[in-house]
């Protein structure tokens, strides 16, 4: 029932008994009163006793409230950017800490995790083409305080920088690079230009790569250009192919080169020493010569003979003979001594004397020479 309604009979809710607004009793009278509605003190005294130490063990409660209040745990992969009436003071490690509740601020971030963010939409390139492009940036934060406070948020700007660095570096390249052989190019043309945009921005984050996924042309003409990139890739694999048969064909090449250095080698070095033989040979000669003009001469004849018709199956006959004489196959039977002994020279004069020893007293022998007397006439 409010006081002033009828029936309430003029009693003050502040407890003025004659009605006058006096304003809110003092707070000693509240704690007296509160003292007595719990059976509290009988006098003045120990009623303000009473209050004061209710005031202490409501006082200390508070505190031990407030006190563990301000336990917090900040994980491992975390760090923790302390405020203190809104100013910064410190980073917090990993683990069990305390702040003063009402007045430390704490605001953990995530420093450990790779955090991603992607790009994509059509651009227009440098030959003035549309390709359908599509980038994921990889990045972490190294500064928890900066992340937050840097910028209103650091991942908006990050993705706004993204996506101007990807259609500045799209613009300067051609839709065939983009499309085949230049991605890997883009790739670290993106990542340099993404990096160049936030570096003024301080946002305390580390890109750790770029992923250039595979673009692709307007579906309106993916199939002309699906032809143009069979026709690239053709054309590599052909470049490939003849670029390993030349790798297979210079090595034998090369091979074949040395080969014939060798040989060439070889054949002037048998040349040279056949020469000296010849001029060694010469040169014991020379003596004999001297000595024996005559019949050096005959044997340098014979063996000259021997040597010109060892390769021959002709047979010379004295014409100024006219004794019967007996015909031996003898190219046959040089053909025979031939391939019985192909390593070995034949001695024509020793098989032709060999082969009239054989015949009877009224046959007369070969001779592939002339007689001395005519030899000497000739001379």
């Amino acid at each position: 029932m409010a006081w002033n309604e009828p029936g309430n009979k003029g009693k003050d809710p502040w407890g003025n008994k004659n009605g006058n607004d006096k304003g809110p009793p003092d707070l000693d009278e509240v704690f007296r009163n509160i003292s007595k509605r719990f059976g509290g003190g009988k006098g003045n005294g120990s009623g303000s006793s009473f209050s004061s130490f209710s005031l202490i063990i409501v006082l200390g409660i508070a505190i031990v409230v407030w006190g563990l209040s301000g336990f917090y745990t900040v994980k491992e992969a975390e760090k923790g950017v302390a405020l203190r009436f809104g100013q910064y003071v410190g980073e917090v490690e990993p683990g069990l800490q305390w702040k003063a509740t009402f007045i430390d601020e704490v605001f953990p971030v995530n420093v450990n995790t790779v955090r991603s963010i992607p790009a994509s939409g059509s651009m227009l390139t440098a030959d003035e083409n549309v390709v359908l492009v599509e980038l994921d940036v990889q990045y972490r934060v190294v500064d928890a305080y900066r992340f937050l406070f840097s910028a209103v948020d650091a991942n908006a700007s990050l993705r706004e920088a993204t996506d101007s660095a990807l259609r500045y570096v799209v613009g300067h390249n051609k839709m065939d690079d983009i499309l085949t052989t230049g991605r890997d190019q883009i790739r670290r043309d993106t990542w340099a230009e993404v990096e160049r945009i936030i570096e003024p921005y301080k946002l305390g984050i580390a890109i750790e790569d770029v992923n250039f996924l595979p673009a692709r042309p307007p579906e309106e003409v993916k199939d002309a250009f699906d032809d143009a990139i069979s026709a690239q890739e053709d054309e590599q694999r052909f470049i490939r192919e003849a670029e390993a048969y030349a790798r297979a064909i210079e090595p034998k090449a090369r091979g074949q080169v040395q080969r014939m250095e060798q040989q060439a080698n070889a054949y002037k070095e048998r040349e040279i020493l056949e020469a000296r033989g010849k001029v060694a040979r010469f040169e014991l000669l020379l003596p004999q010569y001297k000595a024996a003009p005559e019949v050096t001469r005959e044997r340098l004849y014979l063996d000259a003979m021997q040597t010109v018709m060892s390769g021959t199956s002709k047979v010379l006959v004295d014409s100024k003979s006219s004794n019967n004489m007996m015909y031996l196959p003898l190219d046959k039977l040089m053909q025979k001594n031939q391939s019985d002994a192909r390593p070995q020279k034949v001695n024509s004069a020793a098989s032709l004397n060999s082969s009239s020893s054989t015949m009877g007293q009224n046959s007369m022998p070969i001779d592939s020479r002339p007689s001395r007397g005519e030899r000497q006439g000739r001379n």
